[in-house]
């Protein structure tokens, strides 16, 4: 199996597992204590990650100013189905990609489903200033943005607004000391399961092994979510309308083996299955 060595990953082993057991894995109900507690609030607080690398090109900064204002979702989180009236479009379904780094996946999904207002998050101002180019490029009018954290507007946003959500290769934070820094959260996902629609999907995808098993766990232990798995292999296989990133693409260049994995929304929420 290219980029792994020994054993098969741990999801490839559960996957196959799950066919023939139950997944089910006790949950700890070991209370935090007060000082775990303020650390949980302290990241939460706190935004980690670049906020703009290179400085922009004159386009780009034009577009920042400009642009970026007429599509920006912030201050419409409440209904969010209003951010798209401007452009007199009523979107069929809303599906979010959180952290869209340039914006190839996004601007690919929403040309190719027109019908579909999707919301993109991503901090990062030169990539919202790629993905602003490219909707102009293209005239995709079924586009809006938040250029800040993502945690702000998704605890804003309304329950069962969305028919998907889309986190692609998110910040490993790969320190042991940093793992709390990681998106994949018990809090951000009681937001992701309250978001979508029931029977709406999840998508994860990433080419870090121990941040695939992380989410795994954290997924299982929540319990809202089914793994749409139907054979060992599937998370070797992209998702529907895939478009390879550049990221992805350093990722293979390096010798990196990406994973995606599929979850359907469950309002039964079982804390240990997964």
């Amino acid at each position: 199996m290219a980029g792994f060595h020994g054993k098969k990953p741990i999801w490839s082993r559960l996957s196959s597992q799950r066919f023939k057991s139950c997944t089910y894995i006790p949950v700890s109900k070991k209370p935090k204590t007060s000082q775990e507690t303020s650390e949980s609030d302290l990241v939460r607080r706190v935004f980690y990650g670049r906020r703009q690398g290179h400085k922009l090109h004159p386009k780009q900064a034009r577009l920042v100013e400009d642009f970026l204002p007429e599509i920006r979702i912030t201050d419409l989180a409440a209904d969010p189905m209003l951010a798209f009236a401007p452009s007199n479009f009523v979107p069929e379904q809303l599906v979010m990609e959180i952290g869209f780094g340039g914006g190839e996946h996004l601007a690919a999904q929403a040309e190719t489903k027109p019908q579909i207002g999707f919301i993109g998050c991503e901090p990062f101002l030169n990539g919202v200033a790629k993905l602003l180019n490219r909707i102009q490029q293209q005239d995709l009018q079924n586009i809006r943005i938040h250029d800040e954290d993502a945690r702000v507007l998704i605890e804003l946003m309304p329950d069962s607004c969305l028919a998907a959500i889309y986190l692609l290769y998110p910040d490993p934070w790969p320190k042991k000391k940093h793992h709390k820094r990681r998106f994949v959260n018990s809090e951000n996902l009681y937001h992701i399961h309250r978001l979508l629609q029931p029977g709406g999907m999840f998508y994860f995808a990433s080419d870090i092994p121990d941040y695939v098993s992380w989410a795994l766990i954290h997924l299982r232990n929540h319990g809202g979510f089914d793994w749409q798995a139907q054979e060992a292999a599937d998370w070797q296989h992209p998702f529907e309308g895939w478009v390879r990133t550049r990221y992805e693409e350093k990722a293979l260049a390096a010798g990196r083996t990406p994973t995606y994995l599929r979850f359907q929304q469950r309002a039964n929420i079982r804390p240990g299955f997964l």
